[in-house]
Protein backbone atom coordinates (compact mmCIF):
# COMPACT_ATOMS: atom_id res chain seq x y z
CA UNK A 1 0.00 0.00 0.00
CA UNK A 2 1.29 3.52 -0.80
CA UNK A 3 2.59 6.12 1.61
CA UNK A 4 2.08 9.85 1.37
CA UNK A 5 3.25 12.98 3.16
CA UNK A 6 1.37 16.12 4.13
CA UNK A 7 1.36 19.05 6.52
CA UNK A 8 -1.33 18.77 9.18
CA UNK A 9 -2.76 20.51 12.21
CA UNK A 10 -4.06 18.15 14.89
CA UNK A 11 -7.72 18.75 15.73
CA UNK A 12 -8.38 16.04 18.32
CA UNK A 13 -7.28 12.63 19.52
CA UNK A 14 -8.81 9.72 21.36
CA UNK A 15 -7.44 6.53 22.83
CA UNK A 16 -7.25 3.27 20.96
CA UNK A 17 -6.29 0.12 22.81
CA UNK A 18 -3.58 0.30 25.45
CA UNK A 19 -0.96 2.46 23.72
CA UNK A 20 -2.35 3.90 20.48
CA UNK A 21 -4.37 6.97 19.55
CA UNK A 22 -6.66 7.86 16.68
CA UNK A 23 -5.65 11.33 15.50
CA UNK A 24 -8.02 13.60 13.56
CA UNK A 25 -6.12 16.14 11.48
CA UNK A 26 -6.77 18.92 8.99
CA UNK A 27 -4.21 18.59 6.22
CA UNK A 28 -3.01 21.04 3.64
CA UNK A 29 -3.57 18.84 0.58
CA UNK A 30 -5.71 15.84 1.57
CA UNK A 31 -8.53 17.41 3.57
CA UNK A 32 -9.53 16.02 6.94
CA UNK A 33 -7.69 12.83 7.89
CA UNK A 34 -8.12 10.22 10.60
CA UNK A 35 -5.12 8.01 11.27
CA UNK A 36 -3.71 5.72 13.93
CA UNK A 37 -0.59 6.79 15.81
CA UNK A 38 0.77 3.53 17.19
CA UNK A 39 2.45 3.44 20.59
CA UNK A 40 2.24 7.21 21.17
CA UNK A 41 0.87 6.80 24.70
CA UNK A 42 4.07 5.09 25.79
CA UNK A 43 6.74 7.28 27.35
CA UNK A 44 9.24 5.88 24.85
CA UNK A 45 7.26 7.13 21.84
CA UNK A 46 9.41 9.00 19.33
CA UNK A 47 6.75 11.43 18.19
CA UNK A 48 3.83 11.28 20.64
CA UNK A 49 4.09 14.96 21.60
CA UNK A 50 4.00 15.98 17.93
CA UNK A 51 0.49 14.63 17.35
CA UNK A 52 -1.30 16.35 20.22
CA UNK A 53 -4.11 18.89 19.66
CA UNK A 54 -3.06 22.31 18.29
CA UNK A 55 0.25 20.95 17.00
CA UNK A 56 1.32 21.48 13.38
CA UNK A 57 3.43 18.72 11.85
CA UNK A 58 4.81 17.21 8.68
CA UNK A 59 3.58 13.62 8.73
CA UNK A 60 4.30 10.51 6.69
CA UNK A 61 1.27 8.23 6.49
CA UNK A 62 0.78 4.66 5.34
CA UNK A 63 -2.52 4.13 3.54
CA UNK A 64 -4.40 1.42 5.43
CA UNK A 65 -7.64 -0.41 4.66
CA UNK A 66 -9.83 1.51 7.13
CA UNK A 67 -7.57 3.97 8.89
CA UNK A 68 -4.21 5.28 7.73
CA UNK A 69 -1.18 4.87 9.98
CA UNK A 70 1.17 7.68 10.99
CA UNK A 71 4.73 6.47 10.42
CA UNK A 72 6.66 9.71 11.05
CA UNK A 73 5.90 13.17 12.40
CA UNK A 74 8.15 16.22 12.40
CA UNK A 75 7.08 19.36 14.24
CA UNK A 76 6.37 22.47 12.16
CA UNK A 77 4.66 24.51 14.87
CA UNK A 78 4.66 23.69 18.57
CA UNK A 79 1.73 25.78 19.75
CA UNK A 80 0.09 23.46 22.26
CA UNK A 81 2.20 24.32 25.31
CA UNK A 82 1.82 28.10 24.96
CA UNK A 83 -1.93 27.76 24.40
CA UNK A 84 -2.63 25.30 27.22
CA UNK A 85 -1.26 27.49 30.03
CA UNK A 86 -3.76 30.30 29.34
CA UNK A 87 -7.45 29.52 29.89
CA UNK A 88 -8.70 32.07 27.34
CA UNK A 89 -6.31 30.83 24.65
CA UNK A 90 -7.05 27.18 25.41
CA UNK A 91 -10.82 27.52 25.21
CA UNK A 92 -10.60 29.65 22.06
CA UNK A 93 -8.30 27.08 20.42
CA UNK A 94 -10.72 24.28 21.28
CA UNK A 95 -13.57 26.18 19.67
CA UNK A 96 -11.45 26.81 16.58
CA UNK A 97 -10.46 23.19 16.03
CA UNK A 98 -14.01 22.01 16.73
CA UNK A 99 -15.34 24.43 14.12
CA UNK A 100 -12.63 23.32 11.68
CA UNK A 101 -13.64 19.71 12.27
CA UNK A 102 -17.29 20.50 11.45
CA UNK A 103 -16.60 22.78 8.50
CA UNK A 104 -14.32 20.30 6.77
CA UNK A 105 -16.39 17.13 7.03
CA UNK A 106 -16.91 17.00 3.27
CA UNK A 107 -13.95 18.76 1.72
CA UNK A 108 -11.33 21.36 2.50
CA UNK A 109 -8.93 23.73 0.80
CA UNK A 110 -5.35 24.77 1.56
CA UNK A 111 -6.78 28.15 2.61
CA UNK A 112 -8.77 26.53 5.45
CA UNK A 113 -5.63 24.80 6.68
CA UNK A 114 -3.54 27.98 6.51
CA UNK A 115 -6.25 30.01 8.25
CA UNK A 116 -6.38 27.58 11.17
CA UNK A 117 -2.61 27.42 11.49
CA UNK A 118 -2.44 31.22 11.48
CA UNK A 119 -5.11 31.44 14.16
CA UNK A 120 -3.39 28.94 16.45
CA UNK A 121 -0.05 30.72 15.95
CA UNK A 122 -1.64 34.05 16.91
CA UNK A 123 -3.17 32.47 20.02
CA UNK A 124 0.11 30.88 21.07
CA UNK A 125 1.93 34.21 20.73
CA UNK A 126 -0.82 36.22 22.42
CA UNK A 127 -0.87 38.67 19.52
CA UNK A 128 -4.44 39.82 20.21
CA UNK A 129 -7.31 39.13 22.60
CA UNK A 130 -8.08 35.42 22.34
CA UNK A 131 -11.80 35.92 21.77
CA UNK A 132 -11.11 38.32 18.89
CA UNK A 133 -8.77 35.80 17.25
CA UNK A 134 -11.51 33.19 17.55
CA UNK A 135 -14.18 35.52 16.17
CA UNK A 136 -12.02 36.48 13.19
CA UNK A 137 -11.23 32.83 12.51
CA UNK A 138 -14.90 31.81 12.60
CA UNK A 139 -16.00 34.56 10.22
CA UNK A 140 -13.20 33.92 7.74
CA UNK A 141 -13.58 30.13 7.89
CA UNK A 142 -17.31 30.47 7.24
CA UNK A 143 -16.55 32.75 4.29
CA UNK A 144 -14.13 30.21 2.82
CA UNK A 145 -16.90 27.60 3.09
CA UNK A 146 -19.30 29.83 1.15
CA UNK A 147 -21.21 31.23 4.12
CA UNK A 148 -19.89 34.78 4.39
CA UNK A 149 -22.43 36.91 6.25
CA UNK A 150 -23.92 39.88 4.41
CA UNK A 151 -22.85 43.03 6.24
CA UNK A 152 -23.72 45.88 3.87
CA UNK A 153 -26.52 44.92 1.48
CA UNK A 154 -29.59 43.15 2.87
CA UNK A 155 -28.74 39.45 3.00
CA UNK A 156 -32.30 38.55 1.95
CA UNK A 157 -33.37 41.04 -0.74
CA UNK A 158 -30.12 42.81 -1.61
CA UNK A 159 -31.32 46.30 -0.69
CA UNK A 160 -28.34 48.62 -0.19
CA UNK A 161 -27.39 49.45 3.38
CA UNK A 162 -26.63 50.48 5.96
CA UNK A 163 -29.08 48.30 7.88
CA UNK A 164 -29.47 47.83 11.61
CA UNK A 165 -30.81 44.28 12.08
CA UNK A 166 -28.86 41.03 12.07
CA UNK A 167 -30.59 37.68 11.51
CA UNK A 168 -28.36 34.59 11.44
CA UNK A 169 -31.05 32.50 9.74
CA UNK A 170 -31.28 34.99 6.85
CA UNK A 171 -27.53 35.34 6.35
CA UNK A 172 -26.52 38.54 8.14
CA UNK A 173 -27.68 42.16 8.11
CA UNK A 174 -31.20 42.67 6.77
CA UNK A 175 -33.34 45.69 5.92
CA UNK A 176 -36.34 46.77 7.97
CA UNK A 177 -38.73 45.21 5.45
CA UNK A 178 -37.08 41.77 5.75
CA UNK A 179 -36.30 41.82 9.47
CA UNK A 180 -38.66 39.58 11.49
CA UNK A 181 -40.12 40.73 14.76
CA UNK A 182 -37.52 40.56 17.52
CA UNK A 183 -34.50 40.67 15.19
CA UNK A 184 -31.28 41.71 16.91
CA UNK A 185 -30.57 45.44 16.47
CA UNK A 186 -26.94 46.20 15.68
CA UNK A 187 -25.23 49.60 15.82
CA UNK A 188 -22.79 50.78 13.17
CA UNK A 189 -19.80 50.30 15.46
CA UNK A 190 -20.56 46.59 15.77
CA UNK A 191 -21.10 46.24 12.02
CA UNK A 192 -17.77 47.96 11.44
CA UNK A 193 -16.09 45.57 13.86
CA UNK A 194 -17.60 42.56 12.08
CA UNK A 195 -16.18 43.92 8.82
CA UNK A 196 -12.75 44.41 10.42
CA UNK A 197 -12.77 40.89 11.87
CA UNK A 198 -13.62 39.50 8.45
CA UNK A 199 -10.84 41.48 6.78
CA UNK A 200 -8.23 40.89 9.49
CA UNK A 201 -7.90 44.63 10.18
CA UNK A 202 -6.32 44.18 13.60
CA UNK A 203 -5.69 47.85 14.30
CA UNK A 204 -9.44 48.44 14.15
CA UNK A 205 -10.25 45.23 16.04
CA UNK A 206 -7.86 45.99 18.89
CA UNK A 207 -9.21 49.54 19.20
CA UNK A 208 -12.89 48.48 19.32
CA UNK A 209 -14.92 49.23 22.43
CA UNK A 210 -16.08 46.56 24.85
CA UNK A 211 -19.75 46.87 23.91
CA UNK A 212 -19.08 46.36 20.20
CA UNK A 213 -16.69 43.47 20.91
CA UNK A 214 -19.20 41.66 23.12
CA UNK A 215 -22.05 42.22 20.65
CA UNK A 216 -19.98 41.02 17.70
CA UNK A 217 -18.94 37.86 19.55
CA UNK A 218 -22.56 36.98 20.27
CA UNK A 219 -23.61 37.50 16.66
CA UNK A 220 -20.70 35.45 15.32
CA UNK A 221 -21.40 32.57 17.68
CA UNK A 222 -25.08 32.53 16.70
CA UNK A 223 -24.32 32.80 12.99
CA UNK A 224 -21.68 30.06 12.99
CA UNK A 225 -23.73 27.58 14.97
CA UNK A 226 -26.84 28.19 12.87
CA UNK A 227 -25.06 27.43 9.61
CA UNK A 228 -23.17 24.43 10.99
CA UNK A 229 -26.57 23.08 12.10
CA UNK A 230 -24.99 21.86 15.34
CA UNK A 231 -23.70 23.72 18.34
CA UNK A 232 -19.99 24.16 18.93
CA UNK A 233 -19.76 22.76 22.45
CA UNK A 234 -16.45 24.45 23.19
CA UNK A 235 -18.01 27.90 22.74
CA UNK A 236 -19.83 27.44 26.04
CA UNK A 237 -16.45 27.54 27.82
CA UNK A 238 -15.00 30.52 25.96
CA UNK A 239 -14.89 33.56 28.22
CA UNK A 240 -16.96 36.54 27.15
CA UNK A 241 -14.97 39.64 26.21
CA UNK A 242 -14.01 41.46 29.40
CA UNK A 243 -14.41 45.19 29.90
CA UNK A 244 -10.96 46.70 30.42
CA UNK A 245 -10.09 47.72 33.97
CA UNK A 246 -10.04 51.42 34.74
Amino acid sequence: MPTYRDEVVVLRTHKLGEADRIVTMLSRRHGKLRAVAKGVRRTSSRFGSRVEPFMVADVLLYQGKSLDIIQQAESLGSYGADIAVHYDRYTAANAMVEAADRLNEAETTPQQYLLLVGGLRALARGEHVARSILDSYLLRAMALSGWAPGLEECARCGAPGPHDSFVAQLGGMVCSACAPTGAARVDRGTVGLLTSLMAGDWDAVDAAGHASTAAASGLIAAYTQWHLERGIRSLAHVAAPQEPRR
